[in-house]
């Protein structure tokens, strides 16, 4: 039987037998936190504390600004020093509030408002909202936006996107081994707010372990089901994750709503079962710390706002200078060219490499083999979308569909001239999307 998945993609090398095996470990942060108002698409937040207030673990402390943004919680107990510009993983300078860890961790206390068996839509929602919910897979869209679309009785599926294609990174393969019951229950939680709709946990079947778990804790869930991915790069990718699921297609002017769908990271599923059965808000994540320049690569339960420069000290550090820092996966990731940034919601994984690779070729002309437009998932031709963006021809981009592109990566890792085609695309695309935005208002 053919397995699920898309036209296009790769199969690069994905260092993932590096941490995969390594159990979460908690770690707790050591100096001064960071929370930046910014961590999430669409408004800061808005601080509701001062300098010199104390301030204790799970207390908000800045609020959303409008529908589309999300609230700040701290993550330690102690003391706010200040409210200022601190320099994030992007190299952005953002607006954060720094607090004083005081090594006590005090926290609220976190109860939930009700038994989730009574609570309604509204106030699931509602919930999600105030934790500070957001796609902790990268994207950073509030959760409680993305559950609710104009028709929520039209969504057929929600979708759990437990793929995790991008290389190296093991956070969501440990929450599936390690905490299952929470992973199944946010779906189920979310299940309640579209009562028209399947659930699906979709796992690529590099995880035969994982689809095995999750379809035994399944088994008597006439709602939910578990779907074998076939493993490729970027079957997470939200358009290619629904086709494959579904047979259903989005585009780059559409919403997965639109075609009857919604989808969520592991991470962020679990954030949900979390902060509506527990009453805890967003403030703590997975993140994979590997690549072959870490001492001991493992996976680490690290509260937001910690120093990156910690996670690497607690893997044991560096086996020596790392050619190469990334945050987040080798293909969609930033380059780092300083750890004393903080951990946020979106976090996902530090990766430092012995050697950079891309950095040692250099590029050459296009020999028209057509690789990229091979395995372009979003069936474009990278290498004219490319030309187009260094003669910033805007006019030619747009007409031949330069918005299709999802800055996967993969027309840059197949080419043999080792041209830079995503990162001239991407660059036109905000250009684009920001004229478009700036249009709209």
């Amino acid at each position: 039987m053919a397995r699920l998945t898309f036209t296009g993609g790769i199969h690069p090398y994905d260092g993932k037998e590096l941490s995969k095996d390594k159990p979460i470990q908690e770690i707790l942060p050591k100096g001064e936190l960071v929370y930046p108002l910014s961590q999430h698409i669409g408004a800061p937040a808005k601080p509701i504390v001062a300098k010199g207030d104390r301030v204790l673990a799970g207390q908000k402390i800045a609020e959303s600004v409008g529908f589309v943004s999300a609230p700040v919680h701290a993550s330690v107990s102690g003391t706010v020093k200040s409210i200022e510009p601190r320099r994030v993983v992007t190299g952005e300078q953002v607006m954060s509030i720094i607090v004083e860890n005081d090594g006590l961790y005090e926290d609220v206390g976190f109860y939930p408002v009700a038994p989730v068996e009574k609570l309604d839509r509204e106030e699931i929602l509602q919930i999600i909202n105030e934790a500070g919910i957001v796609g902790m897979g990268g994207a950073g869209f509030p959760t409680h936006v993305k559950l609710s679309p104009k028709e929520p009785r039209k969504i057929e599926y929600v979708i759990a996107n437990c793929a995790e294609c991008e290389p190296y990174l093991t956070s969501d393969y440990r929450r599936m081994k390690e905490e299952p019951d929470k992973l199944i229950g946010g779906l189920k939680m979310l299940l309640k707010l579209f009562g028209n709709a399947q659930g699906i946990l979709a796992v690529e079947d590099n995880k035969p372990d994982c689809v095995a778990l999750l379809k035994q804790l399944t088994r008597d869930e006439k709602r939910l089901s578990v779907r074998a991915l076939k493993t490729k790069y970027p079957q997470g990718a939200e358009r290619q994750l629904i086709y494959a699921v579904t047979g259903r297609k989005i585009n780059s002017s559409m919403l997965p709503a639109d075609v009857g769908c919604v989808v969520n990271n592991v991470d962020t599923l679990v954030s949900v079962f979390r902060a509506v059965a527990e009453g805890r808000p967003l403030m703590e994540r997975i993140v994979t710390v590997t690549g072959d320049a870490i001492v001991n690569p493992r996976n680490f339960r690290v509260r937001i706002g910690t120093n990156y420069r910690e996670l690497a000290e607690e893997a044991g550090g560096f086996r020596g200078e790392p050619a190469k820092i990334i945050c987040g996966g080798p293909m969609m990731g930033f380059g780092m060219f300083d750890l004393n940034v903080p951990v946020s919601k979106t976090s996902t994984a530090l990766i430092a490499l012995s050697k950079d690779e891309v950095s040692a070729l250099e590029p050459g002309p296009c020999i028209n083999c057509g690789r990229c437009v091979e395995v372009c998932p979003g069936r474009i031709v990278p290498s004219l979308l490319a030309d187009y963006a260094e003669r910033f021809d805007e006019e030619a981009f747009l007409k031949h569909n330069g918005l299709e592109c999802c800055e996967c990566g993969c027309c840059s890792y197949i080419c043999p001239a080792k041209r830079h085609l995503t990162q001239e695309i991407k660059s036109m695309r905000k250009i684009q999307l920001a004229k478009k935005k700036q249009a709209g208002r």
